[in-house]
């Protein structure tokens, strides 16, 4: 192990006391040892930070979309950031000629693309609160945010336009004008009108402001621009207040970092949009690139097209969720196993010559430039042959696709963590360290991090091995949820913003995400499952006793433990013509059919969104027990001790799924 420490100290650990768990010690990145970046200057605002740029670099390739031509996607085709500036002004006045206030609430609602991305810079530039609604979060979702936001105008993807219509009556409280990222039909219009609603195509809404400026508000540093919506564990979604601040912290913070690493990025830089602007990641890295002024480049929506649309943009960065990451892998992986004898083992040995030099501490430019001209280079040009870095965040990326990729990929590898409520990049891994493999890496340079111990799981914030619950301060932390101080002052203490993440200092100082505190956990694509909610819900199958559901960040399916009714497995098998014992019906393969089929109706009864179905079930004629120790003495489950128990059942169906 290298003795390099990418943290450092600033206060001491704090001892159990009065009740409260012990505190490890407070670190920050060794890059802020000497105090965090100043604020740039001039940059108070998200408006500051586009505005700056339009008159920095006015005839710069900001925003590009490949356009059908006779029903075929052409090349990118590109509008310049003062271009940008002229249309964000004209929405931003035909906004205000709705009579939208500043600090008034606009909803933005459809897949990235340009239109977004003005809607988004005219709410900035009006001091209006920019809130994203995205339909992941279930079907009433959308009317929730409307109505809990107070929206009173909303920009709309063409073909999310009828979805929006479904939230009526109930969002018609608030919601007065909708706006079409493109055209609207005459019959939507009828529609909405009968509503009592106003409704505009892209170009008309445009012309609403021409003939009446308005002046744009000051803004301030503490002043929100957006409310991001997140799934909570349980109940509705938390309307999380990010404030112009967070942002140009986060700015500043990845400015240190990527500078510190000799990664700037500069006006050269192309970024593929694809992951949802809805959400933070996303929103952050554009507006990194906006500061930068650089260009931004969007996908046409298919992910079976993604490649094709990487190929034609040559981005240089880019960031994905591991499912993305993962399915890469495995077009390479079939690629390579097609490829022949020969071809296979020059890759092989090509592969384990230049891990081998990277391990040893060579940069992945210098490891094997032999093997990256003769082998890796097609991989390369397959992501359009101008990455040079991929960050991966949302969901851990699976080891050994990390090493795969940080070798073969010929660019830096990064994994990232962060939430919503820290404005996304909160930990972010090192380029060519390759000791920080399946870490999130160290604190980014604009916070401070500290590990709370969490006893009732055994986890030690103080021990030499520190373990416990992740905690962040900084002025990248949100401003709380939206008319919910409850819930903020539950995770907020004494400045400290509590992630419900475990984690574990690793000796370089990088962080290891190894467990959740609460009973939620993500699916590979991203997707929050609130696991105690769906044990509910699948328990009102009348012939089932009792349900354990898993999941986790390396598969993108749940699967069930069922303890399934005596009665009504024997009686169901009379029907159908089996006999034998309780225990080997349990195993019948027509049974557990039947069982899961019970779980599915149910599912769609209560309309469950669809990665929470369950794809596969196991039935354990023993009902779950203290015996066991998979039961606490109040019945709960203790889901780690259910895991070690059915590790092979679980392994054995994860991979039964995965054949299909």
């Amino acid at each position: 192990m290298s003795s390099k420490k990418f943290i450092v100290e600033v206060e001491p650990a704090i001892e159990a006391k009065d009740g409260r768990p012990s505190m490890g010690p407070v670190y920050r990145s060794v890059f802020a040892k000497d105090g965090f970046p100043a604020p740039i200057e001039g940059l108070d605002s998200c408006w500051d930070v586009f505005r700056l740029s339009v008159e920095k670099y006015p005839d710069n390739q900001m925003l590009g979309t490949r356009e059908l031509v006779n029903g075929k996607h052409g090349p990118y085709v590109w509008l310049t950031y003062k271009q940008v500036y002229e249309k964000v002004v004209r929405v931003g006045n035909a906004i205000r000629a709705c009579g939208v206030q500043p600090g008034g609430r606009c909803g933005i609602y459809g897949a990235n693309c340009a239109e977004w991305v003005m809607s988004m810079e005219a709410c900035n530039a009006h001091g209006l609160y920019c809130v994203p609604l995205y339909d992941t979060l279930g079907a009433g979702a959308v009317e929730f945010i409307i109505c809990h936001a107070e929206v009173t105008i909303a920009f709309v993807e063409e073909k999310k336009i009828p979805e929006l219509l479904k939230t009526f009556p109930a969002a018609g409280e608030c919601l007065k004008t909708i706006v079409s990222f493109a055209k609207v039909t005459p019959e939507q219009k009828e529609q909405v009108e009968n509503l009592g609603l106003a409704i505009h195509a892209w170009d008309e809404f445009l012309s609403l402001g021409d003939e009446k400026p308005f002046d744009l508000p000051l803004k301030k540093k503490s002043d929100i621009c957006t409310i991001m919506y997140t799934s909570g564990t349980t109940g509705d979604p938390k309307g999380v207040l990010i404030s112009n601040n967070s942002i140009v912290t986060l700015i500043a913070g990845v400015r240190r970092l990527l500078g510190s690493a000799n990664e700037s990025l500069d006006t050269h830089d192309v970024y593929l949009s694809f992951l949802p602007l809805a959400h933070i990641f996303d929103r952050v890295i554009e507006e990194c690139f906006i500061n930068h002024g650089a260009s931004i480049g969007f996908w046409r929506g298919d992910v079976k097209l993604l490649i094709e649309d990487i190929g034609e943009l040559k981005p240089t960065i880019f960031c994905a969720v591991p499912r993305v990451l993962d399915r890469i892998y495995s077009g390479l992986q079939q690629k390579i196993a097609a490829g022949g004898f020969l071809k296979r083992n020059l890759f092989n040995l090509a592969y384990n010559y230049k891990l081998h030099n990277m391990k040893g501490g060579l940069k992945h430019a210098e490891a094997s430039p032999l093997s990256d001209k003769i082998v890796f280079s097609k991989v390369k040009q397959g992501l359009g042959g101008n990455v040079r870095i991929i960050l991966s965040g949302a969901a851990p990326l699976a080891p050994h696709v990390e090493a795969y990729l940080k070798v073969v990929a010929c660019s830096h590898v990064l994994q990232g963590y962060g939430l919503t409520e820290t404005c996304a990049g909160t930990f972010v891994s090192l380029p060519n360290e390759m000791d920080m493999l399946g870490t999130v890496g160290p604190p980014v340079p604009n916070l401070d991090a500290r590990l709370e111990s969490v006893p009732e799981m055994n986890y030690d914030a103080l021990s030499s091995k520190p373990q416990g619950e992740i905690c962040i301060r900084g002025d990248v932390l949100f401003s709380g949820y939206y008319k919910r101080e409850d819930l903020t002052k539950e995770v907020l203490v004494d400045g400290w913003f509590h992630t419900g993440d475990i984690g574990e200092w690793q000796p370089d100082g990088s962080m290891k995400i190894i467990d959740r505190k609460k009973n939620i956990f993500k699916l590979s694509q991203g997707e929050y499952v609130a696991v105690e909610n769906l044990e509910n819900v699948y328990g009102l199958v009348s012939d089932i006793d009792s349900v354990w559901i898993y999941g986790n960040s390396f598969e993108s399916c749940l699967v069930a433990v069922v303890n399934p009714n005596k009665q009504a497995v024997e009686r169901y098998a009379e029907t159908i013509n089996i006999s034998g014992d309780f225990e080997s019906l349990c195993e019948n393969p027509k049974i557990k059919e039947y069982i899961l089929g019970e779980l599915t109706r149910i599912g769609k009864e209560k309309k469950l969104k669809g990665f929470e179905f369950v794809k596969a079930v196991h039935l354990d004629p023993v009902p779950f027990d203290m015996e066991r120790d998979l039961l606490t003495p109040t019945f709960k489950k203790k889901r780690p001790q259910m895991l070690k128990y059915y590790k092979d059942v679980i392994d054995n169906m994860y991979k039964t799924v995965n054949k299909k």
